[in-house]
């Protein structure tokens, strides 16, 4: 039986999409990768050996349906999907919109699940694939200035832990990709930064978007080394849930949990103390 497979990537003109496409195509993969431009699709078939781009919003719902159905009737099943595109939004809570949420949701969140749920009935009825999506270590953990995101993250990664739970019966793997911080353009070009406004949070958030920005390009994370990752779990046979990308999702994930643990334990005899005394007896 042979190993190679088709990947259906969004977001591949840059950042870690560009790079597993890359990767992917590298190892005899055939990759279906979407694009926003002509010349990104262009740019993209120059750079993968059997890539074949497709110019899609992700926002645009009908669009997706269109995409995955021509490329199961035209190229074949759709093994691995990795639903990649997004971006993010810098900006106090107080000082974003509505209309920064929204939008902030409509790509990170909807266009995600809609790319998901246009691929999952074929997924289902092969009985097999692979369902991956990448979200970020902060859909685990929370920084000033990044509500907004992280709330996009966060909600990405429930869904993806309860589909996971549904379709695991089908054959179907489900994964979560958390990367840290990372050398693509998202704390650069890609980010959308919220105007300052409000003087009270000047202390607390000027020296933190100072170092978001002037660290643009000079993260740890390798986005090469991350694809590979991505492959490796593409290969495994039982791939995690949840799989976090570089040193320092590792070292702050951990140091959230920690913290959320020693909250929790501090504070058990409250949260135990809500159940009807007949529960408490019989536990």
């Amino acid at each position: 039986m042979s190993d190679t497979k088709t990947f259906l990537i969004t977001g591949v003109s840059t950042g870690l999409g560009r790079a597993l496409a890359r990767a992917a195509s590298a190892e005899g993969h055939r990759v279906v990768g979407t694009v926003r431009t002509p010349a990104d699709a262009r740019d993209f078939e120059a750079l993968a050996g059997d890539g074949h781009a497709r110019i899609l919003d992700v926002t645009d719902h009908d669009a997706v349906d269109t995409v995955v159905d021509e490329t199961e009737r035209d190229l074949g099943p759709v093994d691995v999907l990795v639903a990649n595109a997004g971006y993010g939004h810098d900006g106090l809570f107080e000082e974003s919109s509505m209309d920064d949420l929204r939008r902030q949701f409509e790509v990170n969140v909807y266009g995600t699940v809609a790319v998901i749920k246009a691929v999952l009935p074929y997924m289902r009825e092969r009985r097999s694939g692979h369902i991956i999506a990448v979200t970020s270590m902060g859909g685990l953990i929370t920084m000033p200035g990044l509500s907004f995101y992280h709330g996009s993250k966060f909600a990405v990664e429930g869904i993806l832990e309860t589909l996971g739970k549904e379709v695991a019966g089908f054959g179907i793997h489900v994964t979560a990709v958390e990367p840290g911080s990372f050398r693509t353009d998202w704390a650069g070009r890609s980010m959308i930064r919220a105007p300052r406004a409000i003087a009270d949070y000047d202390e607390l958030f000027e020296p933190v978007r100072a170092r978001r920005i002037q660290g643009s390009g000079r993260q740890p994370g390798d986005p090469d080394k991350a694809a590979a990752a991505v492959l490796r779990i593409v290969a495994a046979g039982r791939p995690p849930t949840r799989l976090l990308l570089g040193t320092d999702a590792l070292r702050l994930v951990r140091a959230g949990r920690d913290a959320f643990e020693r909250e929790m334990r501090a504070w058990a005899e409250l949260s135990a103390s809500t159940d009807f005394d007949d529960v408490s007896r019989s536990a």
